[in-house]
């Protein structure tokens, strides 16, 4: 592991051009990372230099613009497998992102392990796109879709979740950082314990991966999902981990070009992996850029990127009980860099409005975890996330912008 040495913020805050500009008049304060992460320059050449010097189709041509595409495009998987702790490159799954990572999931490898009367479990506080498929899959197969649920501190009850687990569990799908509690999960002791009872194990990273420490191998996953959106990469791309015997066991999620060995008038072969996944022409550009985005994660490196924002974190919170008015929603001991919260008596809608009035980006709403704010008894929360580029000055004018908004509001 890199050693954590102090980091220079005003340095990294300089390589995000989107961060040098006013809104409405103010500086911009972007407070919505677990939204969107910004992207950095290094991120935003290698879309421009793809299209300006190496713009080909991959894989399947010879001359020499194709060529460079393809290695680069090859050179982001390797970079991936390394960056989660992969064993194999070819278990690396480009997609468009997390959505899409567990719909061919579901699609795939739920339909083959699903039958009528077997059981799903996912938690309380799972975002709809690690929900709403297996509800799909539930529904079809005549399966059950039960939920593991948490305490008021927004944790998962693990009692519960043993309690469910039985031979009729088939899979067990989680978040590993909750978008809306910022609730890290036990994953590996919920893949330790759904492994005993044969469940397939998928774990939703898209919060997770620009924060934490990730081995796929070493805590045994089945399946890791996340979106390049959301660690400082482009839109529009996303990895799929699979453990490797399971893919070669799956059915291809899409057919077309490249996912093909030999095609026939009366059938076809499928590709080897990870092509058997990756139909047709792929998001080269953006999945080149991605590269950039685990270069720069891995240059500061994790545990510095942890303590910058635990830091941020705390003191957000603290400068956040401050006021009378203010409830913080997901108190979990162990969370990554999220303040949920509502402001009694004002609609989060409206708070948002006028905090963008003055300059300060925020997430207001469900944050698509309908079915969790239902459990909380609420219509949605204020969310603001941090990340690297973000400072102790930043969450001070939020705390500033907050007075002012609540007493036009109250």
């Amino acid at each position: 592991m890199q050693q954590m040495e102090v980091i220079d913020i005003k340095a990294i805050r300089e390589q995000f051009p989107v961060l040098h500009q006013q809104v409405h008049g103010k500086p911009l304060v972007y407070l919505d990372n677990a939204a969107t992460t910004q992207k950095p320059a290094s991120v935003i050449e290698a879309l421009v230099a793809y299209y300006k010097n190496d713009n080909a189709n991959i894989h399947r041509g010879i001359h020499t613009l194709a060529e460079r595409a393809t290695m680069a495009f090859e050179t982001t998987r390797d970079e991936v497998r390394q960056f989660i702790g992969a064993r194999h490159r070819e278990e690396v799954i480009f997609t468009r992102g997390t959505t899409e990572g567990i719909n061919l999931i579901a699609a795939t490898i739920g339909k083959q392990r699903v039958r009528k009367g077997d059981e799903i479990l996912v938690s309380a506080m799972e975002h709809h796109s690690n929900m709403v498929p297996w509800q799909m899959l539930a529904t079809e197969k005549e399966a059950t879709l039960k939920i593991i649920p948490i305490n008021e501190a927004g944790e998962l009850d693990i009692q519960a979740f043993h309690s469910l687990l039985s031979e009729k569990t088939k899979i067990v799908s989680v978040v590993h950082a909750s978008n809306a509690l910022g609730t890290v999960n036990p994953i590996q002791h919920i893949t330790e314990a759904a492994h005993q009872v044969g469940a397939i194990v998928v774990v939703d990273g898209a919060q997770s991966a620009s924060h934490l420490d990730i081995n796929v191998e070493e805590w045994k996953l089945d399946f890791f999902v996340f979106s390049g959106h959301k660690i400082y990469g482009p839109t529009g791309i996303g990895v799929m981990y699979g453990r490797k015997e399971l893919l070669l066991e799956m059915p291809p999620y899409m057919g077309g070009g490249e996912m093909i060995g030999e095609v026939r008038y009366d059938g076809f072969t499928t590709n080897e992996l990870p092509y058997k996944f990756e139909a047709g022409t792929p998001n080269i550009a953006d999945t080149i850029a991605l590269a950039e985005s685990i270069r720069f994660i891995n240059k500061i490196g994790k545990e510095s990127i942890r303590a910058h924002e635990d830091d941020l974190l705390q003191y957000a919170t603290e400068r956040l009980l401050q006021f009378p008015e203010i409830k913080l929603i997901g108190t979990a001991k162990n969370k990554v860099s999220i303040c949920s919260f509502i402001v009694e008596g004002v609609h989060h809608q409206d708070l948002g409005i006028l905090l963008d009035q003055a300059g300060i980006a925020i997430r207001t709403g469900h944050h698509c975890t309908m079915p969790l704010m239902h459990r909380m008894g609420l219509k949605g929360t204020s969310r603001a996330s941090f990340a690297i580029y973000n400072t102790r000055e930043e969450i001070d004018a939020l705390e500033l912008a907050l007075k002012k908004s609540i007493k036009m509001l109250k």
